[in-house]
């Protein structure tokens, strides 16, 4: 099942779009200018965005440009603008498909799904996502409802394998062993320190870091 995210100021677009995506076994959300669209990305995940340009309060390029500088989900533009300026600027600003009004809903979920194909396996190697916590594996990297946040080298180390290592318990020594290695001559406060800095990071998130009194910590990032 794909998280779509269809922004239209057309809600007849709207529920043609949501009929073949649910038809297709797919949750689709709805936004109504890209002003909304933006707002809704800061704070979900989507595996693809279907965006029209001329909107009110902020237009599709827009809201395209605002997205790309936290995220990085595949968009599809749809829009009754057909020249070839407006399809060169949409993949100039990083758009992967670009689709005409009048169009065919079995085209345009076709397009959806080879659009989703092409990024999923990208995305399940390289990135850990959880809510609104994007964790970058290539870039070594953390956002946080969109910002990225500053850590240190096993700080990230710590949420990454504790991210990894979803809904299982961990025992201070487990990560003492696994992250700071066999030969490290510290002791359990070092783990809790490091849980005290990460738990502040991530901010609203932080009750994702549980407390297991006695044993030690797990990543419980509830329902994503």
């Amino acid at each position: 099942m794909y998280r779509i995210l269809v922004v239209d100021d057309e809600e007849k677009i709207r529920e043609v779009v949501k009929e073949y995506g649910e038809f297709n076994g797919h949750k689709v959300y709805e936004a109504e200018d890209g002003l909304q669209a933006v707002n809704m990305c800061r704070e979900n995940e989507f595996n693809i965005i279907v965006m029209d340009i001329m909107m009110p309060r902020l237009d599709g390029f827009m809201a395209v440009k605002e997205i790309r500088k936290f995220s990085s989900t595949p968009v599809l533009m749809l829009s009754a603008r057909g020249e070839e300026y407006d399809k060169l600027f949409g993949f100039e600003l990083g758009i992967d498909d670009y689709v005409t009004k009048p169009f065919s809903p079995k085209e345009l979920m076709a397009r959806i799904n080879a659009i989703i194909s092409r990024d999923k396996g990208r995305e399940n190697r390289d990135l850990l996502l959880f809510k609104g916590i994007k964790i970058d594996l290539d870039g070594r990297n953390v956002h946080v409802d969109g910002k990225k946040i500053d850590m240190t080298p096993k700080e990230y180390d710590l949420l990454v394998y504790m991210a990894q290592n979803k809904n299982r318990a961990l025992t201070r020594e487990q990560l003492l062993r696994d992250i700071w290695g066999y030969d490290f001559y510290g002791d359990d406060r070092t783990i809790d320190t490091h849980i005290k800095m990460l738990r502040s990071n991530l901010g609203a998130y932080r009750d994702y870091v549980v407390t297991i009194r006695g044993l030690g910590y797990k990543f419980e990032p509830g329902n994503e």
